[in-house]
């Protein structure tokens, strides 16, 4: 009983006061917080991850073009929805989010050959609807801004990161599992779907 009592005592003093359902705060300031979003959020980090092995399958050129086009497209979507005030329908986040899963992992997956600008535009939309879902509801103010720029510079630099291991890529085993983890993202994207299409957008 007393155990009890100490375990009930314990996680009363450990609840927190607010939940931070969207952006986290880590006391660090808002850079470090758009930083930790970004580390703590599988719907950014997967579509980043495959797009960044696609396009470092395709080349160096396609490589760079898409980085420069997710950064600005990461930033401008965060910073426009942030200064609009604008909060996306619940809906909207994980239906982008599925349909970018299940597009970027099938393109992943089928080792499409597509020129740069095609990569470079799809780069761009991914960071325009990550960086706007992330930012939606998230209020004007300098703080918005800088937590979009933590964000929009992990991005980035995790999408050079992915790029560089599949940049040297040339033996066909290795080229293959690049491609089946884009099956798998495609995977998630298509379990997505299918919950949403079942449950629809859970908001509590």
């Amino acid at each position: 009983m007393k155990r009890f009592a100490i375990l009930i005592a314990a996680a009363a003093a450990l609840t927190p006061a607010a939940a931070q359902a969207h952006l986290v705060v880590t006391g660090m300031g808002p850079i470090y917080d758009g930083v930790t979003h970004f580390a703590l959020s599988p719907e950014d980090i997967l579509p980043v991850l495959a797009l960044a092995l696609f396009t470092g399958l395709r080349g160096p050129r396609h490589a760079r073009l898409a980085l420069a086009a997710l950064a600005a497209g990461w930033f401008a979507g965060g910073a426009l929805i942030s200064a609009l005030g604008l909060t996306l329908p619940p809906i909207l986040a994980p239906a982008m989010t599925a349909a970018l899963l299940l597009v970027i992992g099938g393109v992943l997956a089928a080792n499409l050959e597509l020129k740069p600008l095609p990569c470079a535009a799809a780069a761009a939309a991914l960071g325009l609807m990550r960086g706007a879902a992330d930012l939606s509801g998230a209020g004007a103010g300098g703080s918005a801004i800088l937590n979009t720029l933590g964000m929009t510079a992990t991005a980035a630099a995790l999408f050079a990161l992915a790029a560089s291991v599949t940049l040297p890529l040339r033996r066909l085993w290795m080229i293959v599992a690049a491609r089946v983890a884009g099956s798998w993202v495609a995977a998630a994207g298509l379990l997505l779907a299918g919950w949403l299409l079942r449950y629809g957008a859970q908001v509590s």
